[in-house]
């Protein structure tokens, strides 16, 4: 039976040098009372001090002061982050980037499905995912920074299996885990009933106990033995040492939002804005033409969960399925700190659950990111301009789903557009060029895409290009832009240029819904 204790006597369980886990996926899941109360300790006693931290997404809402690991953010707090993304929580990403912290990013499905064979004791994974990325050990082995390469851990082998190349993530020891859930009954069974996520605590927790170490669960609320809806159950009571009960709600992601969780649904006319007319607009109009009617899509964060918006808009949400490596299906998927997360969702299952789906080529089609591509068409999100980010589910997805989007503006750094009498107007052009003539940090493979027979473009404001044997082709431009002045001049390289180069479609850049249909 699990034991109530304080959030203090929780903190104090927390020792100098321990492995710790942490759930949350950005503002969701974070036990932000006992990660408070860590920092605090901290600050006071010096104390619990060069923790190894393993997190998927690491837990945060953008916000410097805010909420998940930004309140273990204290230089000597962590020594040693295993996770997957970092981008929700600054002053960590800040502190990877600047070699305070050594730093392991793998891919998100990757994480999981780690926990779990720890979990099981079994020695690690073995998957494609990664091949031939940053996570591949003849490029970085998961190794974001310099300090991390100077540690020497290596998290990651090749290894041959019936002469193919896989790549072995391997199991390591867990000391303790620190989740956030809605109830706990009084003998210690987990309920996520108010989370519009599953996320991979199930998997933690088992990858802490079954391993001897500690699973200490922060809930909101303590009830009855016996009340709980046993199908809202995920963790059993048998995985469970320590409950503690917050008060904390200062987290929006943490307080109870029915739309989110299937409890009603909600005209989505009136709580999903149709987006203004702007370059992301534009951008996720055009992803949103390449919908097919009943596809399941995923979609990622930014410009990407506008696509969202505007298949809402053009009224097309229910003949198609957006998802979510969270583990959702359905509905009207959200950005933001809130990103995780759907209005009016079909299904909420667990994030390696999801990736079951994904690893095994279940979508048809993601829209994703990129903050850098090269000629050969890969594409860098984990680690550009001096930030070190990490992949989340962008590996998974972007290497096994058969038609894959990359979308962002042409340039970056102080770009400024308006779409104006149905054309781009660029006031000011971007600092920065995303056409590199060689990317920072290979996050998806071009060469390997093209290997596997994968159907990729990149969509900007004022373009779009096509992935192509012989490199990147140039096949449509927008209304109002010049050729060698707006595009080609704007890259390192030069593209192929299609012989049917054409202007995208007027209806992309005019005011009010676009009259799509699938």
């Amino acid at each position: 039976m699990a034991k109530i204790i304080s959030i203090s006597e929780a903190v104090d369980l927390i020792h100098d040098g321990m492995t710790v886990g942490v759930s949350g996926f950005g503002a969701f899941a974070s036990p932000d009372s006992i990660l408070e109360g860590i920092g605090k300790k901290f600050r006071k006693q010096n104390t619990p001090k060069k923790l190894t931290i393993v997190s998927g997404v690491a837990p945060g809402d953008f916000v410097e002061d805010g909420c998940g690991m930004s309140k273990i953010k204290d230089d000597g707090i962590i020594d040693t982050l295993i996770a997957s993304h970092l981008r929700m929580s600054p002053p960590i990403g800040r502190a990877v980037s600047e070699n305070k912290i050594a730093a392991y990013t793998m891919p998100l499905g990757v994480y999981g499905q780690l926990m779990a064979a720890i979990g099981g004791k079994r020695p690690g994974i073995l998957t494609h995912v990664g091949l031939y990325t940053y996570a591949d050990p003849r490029q970085e082995g998961c190794k974001i920074n310099d300090r991390a390469k100077e540690q020497g851990r290596e998290i990651v082998e090749l290894v041959k299996v019936d002469g193919k190349d896989y790549l072995f993530y391997k199991a390591f020891h867990i000391d303790a885990c620190i989740l956030h859930a809605s109830y706990a009954d009084e003998l210690g069974n987990i309920s996520l009933q108010d989370e519009p996520i599953r996320g991979e605590l199930l998997e933690l927790a088992a990858a802490v106990h079954n391993n001897g170490g500690t699973v200490i669960v922060e809930v909101k609320n303590i009830v009855k033995a016996g009340s709980l809806d046993p199908r809202q159950v995920l963790i059993h009571k048998s995985y469970v040492d320590y409950l503690v009960k917050t008060e904390k709600e200062d987290n929006i992601a943490l307080a109870y939002s029915p739309s989110l969780i299937g409890d009603i649904r909600v005209p989505t006319e009136g709580s999903v804005k149709p987006l203004a007319l702007s370059y992301k607009k534009v951008i996720t109009r055009r992803a949103v033409m390449e919908l097919q009617k009943g596809s399941l899509v995923n979609l990622g964060i930014g410009i990407p969960a506008g696509v969202a918006n505007v298949a809402n808009e053009e009224g097309l949400s229910e003949q198609v399925t957006l998802s979510l490596e969270t583990g959702i299906y359905g509905g009207v998927p959200l950005d933001g700190p809130l990103f995780g997360a759907s209005v009016n969702p079909d299904s909420i299952t667990r994030s390696s659950d999801m990736f079951t789906t994904y690893d095994g080529g279940g979508l048809d089609m993601t829209v994703l990111g990129g903050a850098e591509i090269d000629p050969c068409g890969n594409v860098n999100v984990s680690k550009f301009s001096g930030r070190c980010v990490g992949p989340g589910g962008f590996i998974n997805i972007s290497q096994n789903t058969k038609r894959v989007f990359f979308t962002g503006t042409f340039t970056a750094g102080g770009l400024k557009e308006e779409v104006r009498d149905g054309r781009l107007v660029i006031l000011q052009e971007g600092r920065s060029k995303k056409f590199r003539r060689q990317v920072e940090q290979i996050t998806f493979s071009g060469d390997y895409a093209v290997k596997s027979g994968q159907d990729v473009t990149f969509l900007t404001e004022r373009a779009v290009l096509k992935l192509t044997p012989d490199g990147l082709m140039l096949t449509e431009i927008a209304p109002g832009v010049e050729l060698e002045q707006d595009i080609l001049a704007q890259m390192e390289f030069r593209p192929l240029i299609s012989p049917e180069l054409r202007e995208m479609d007027h209806r992309i850049f005019q005011a009010g819904p676009m009259g799509l249909t699938l």
